[in-house]
């Protein structure tokens, strides 16, 4: 939601300033590879992870231009690491050159660039930058969200189901893509909508200027969220773990929203949380085994019936299973989709 208060760059907190032309210096050097994207050499880091050069050379251009307004700070990069600035400063600039590397590959236009300054381990100045768009989301604690220099707040709808929710399919071999479905089945048929756009950091924008109502995820490093968490709790809005916890930069999981609605997605959540009691983890695999089982069950077939006695209604249909090559005859296998990436 925009605000006609507005905010020039001449009142911007200095740090916030240098964050943004470090940000807009990237998204410049992403904009000019997305005019040939094809020709954008690409590796992988793991399987259904990849990297570019594009991501390496914004995240360079990102710490020259911090280093050089503020030398004795520290770095902490998605594709270097911690291997540039001072290791045992007490401001770490944490940044994602290019938050939704698989979109940019593939042309489609949802990723952006992610840069936030902790001092002693928290978060106080936040920018998002969506070059395709030139749309320039930033924060300083205490001083609220903009985008694009106007004000933005998180939306005030109150009930779950007029809501539209954001969320990231997990990508990698080791995550439980099951235990994902149900979570998402959870929530989305309590929701007007759910949707993947693929880059958390600009989810997280979205969610502080009311485009979005709330967002949830697995599987996030402290780059994909520590930007927009700032930006969402200076627009109004409220962030955590699935629990509720609000020290979850580090913890892998996060759930956002307007605070009325953060009420309501956090108790969907909770027993998905690594955090969550025995009883609620065993109840959640319970469901799993549960699902994947019937997912197996064949179609029961009618018996035989003599010519001169009346047939039996035929057999209820249960869930079929997708047959799949076996090492025995006749086995079936419930179908499993590929993992996607983030």
């Amino acid at each position: 939601m925009l605000f006609t208060q507005s905010m020039s760059s001449s009142n911007l907190h200095p740090m916030l300033n240098v964050a943004i032309k470090a940000a807009r210096a990237a998204g410049a050097i992403i904009n000019r590879a997305a005019l040939d994207v094809e020709s954008v050499r690409i590796s992988q880091k793991q399987v259904n992870d990849f990297v570019t050069e594009v991501d390496q050379a914004a995240e360079q251009i990102i710490i020259e231009t911090l280093l050089t307004a503020y030398p004795d700070h520290g770095i902490l990069g998605e594709e270097t690491g911690t291997t540039h600035g001072n290791p045992n400063s007490d401001h770490v600039w944490i940044i994602d050159p290019l938050d939704g590397t698989t979109n940019f590959i593939h042309g489609f236009p949802v990723y952006c660039v992610s840069i936030a300054l902790a001092v002693r381990g928290r978060v106080e100045q936040a920018v998002i930058y969506d070059p395709s768009r030139n749309d320039l989301f930033t924060a300083t604690r205490g001083r609220g969200a903009y985008m694009n220099e106007r004000r933005i707040r998180v939306s005030k709808r109150t009930r779950l189901q007029e809501c539209l929710i954001s969320t990231g399919f997990p990508f990698r071999p080791a995550d439980n893509f099951n235990q994902y479905l149900q979570m998402m089945g959870d929530v989305m048929q309590r929701t007007a909508g759910l949707r993947r756009p693929g880059a958390a950091a600009l989810d997280l924008a979205y969610v502080a200027a009311g485009f979005t109502d709330g967002f949830f995820e697995t599987g996030l490093n402290p780059w994909d969220v520590a930007a927009g968490s700032l930006l969402v709790t200076e627009a109004g809005g409220l962030i955590g773990n699935f629990t509720g916890e609000a020290d979850f930069i580090e913890q892998r999981e996060c759930v956002a929203g307007n605070p009325r609605i953060y009420g309501q997605l956090v108790p969907l959540l909770a027993k998905y949380s690594k955090f969550a009691g025995v009883a609620d983890k065993m109840a959640v695999h319970a469901a799993a085994a549960g699902e994947s089982a019937a997912s197996v069950e064949e179609e029961i077939p009618a018996a035989e019936t003599p010519e001169d006695e009346v047939p039996a209604a035929p057999a209820r249909r249960r869930l079929k299973a997708i047959p799949r090559p076996a090492s025995e005859p006749g086995e079936f296998r419930p179908a499993q989709r590929p993992p996607r990436r983030n």
